[in-house]
């Protein structure tokens, strides 16, 4: 009976000796040596979005999810890679919304077209009504 105890003690507590985390990636929050190639990887740090915060950018995130980002981004700095290469493959693995820095394509040109026509607007109906009010009172 003792060994039985023994033996579903065992099976409870074997979780516990599993590994919790995977391993550290090799740059995750270690630094580039060379500070030309940190800086590139920084300002693109900060231009990508986390994608578990979704408030933050992965530089300022403490999220797993972010320390890989960073990673990767590291590790494709350091193999040559350009930034804007790397951004470009981050926004086709995660789409438009993941950069800080919208795109300008034919499919958002409304966007970015509608408050300069929502201006225009109220302009021209702020002036048709000054004009009125002149035309009334004389």
């Amino acid at each position: 009976m003792s060994r039985l105890l023994l033996f579903f003690a065992l099976f409870l507590a074997f979780p516990a000796f599993a590994q919790t985390a995977l391993p550290p990636a090799p740059y995750a929050d270690r630094q580039l040596d060379d500070p030309a190639m940190e800086a590139k990887a920084t300002a693109l740090m900060h231009t990508i979005r986390c994608l578990t915060c979704q408030s933050q950018s992965i530089a300022d995130s403490n999220a797993s999810m972010a320390s890989d980002m960073r990673s990767e981004i590291r590790e494709r700095i350091a193999r040559g890679e350009e930034p804007e290469h790397i951004r470009a493959w981050l926004i086709e693995r995660y789409g438009d919304w993941i950069s800080y820095q919208p795109t300008v394509e034919p499919i958002l040109w409304p966007l970015w077209a509608a408050p300069l026509l929502l201006l225009g607007a109220g302009g021209a109906l702020a002036y048709g009504r000054i004009r009125r009010r002149r035309n009334a009172k004389s």
